[in-house]
């Protein structure tokens, strides 16, 4: 089946993944399974469905904002087992 070529489509999928750091694919998979779910075959309500999915990631990265850092801050601590670990040459 040819995917669909509606280019406001598109942007929106290509705008998702970037937000989820997906491939475009994914994203359109992720949208098409949604709009699936809820019984819905036009263009104009996968664009609907895209669009939400992309305000729901934008609130979750806006809420999420400071907790990145703190968490590869606590990533790059070492362990007190591996603090006197050193590689050999």
């Amino acid at each position: 089946m040819a995917g669909i070529q509606d280019h406001d489509y598109l942007r929106l999928c290509a705008e998702l993944a970037r937000r989820l750091g997906v491939s475009q694919a994914a994203a359109r998979r992720r949208v098409e399974m949604a709009a699936a779910k809820e019984g819905l075959r036009d263009v104009e309500a996968r664009m609907r469905i895209a669009t939400q999915l992309i305000d729901e990631t934008r609130e979750e990265q806006n809420a999420d904002k400071g907790a990145a850092s703190t968490s590869l801050d606590a990533l790059l601590v070492a362990s007190p087992e591996d603090e006197n670990f050193m590689l050999e040459d």
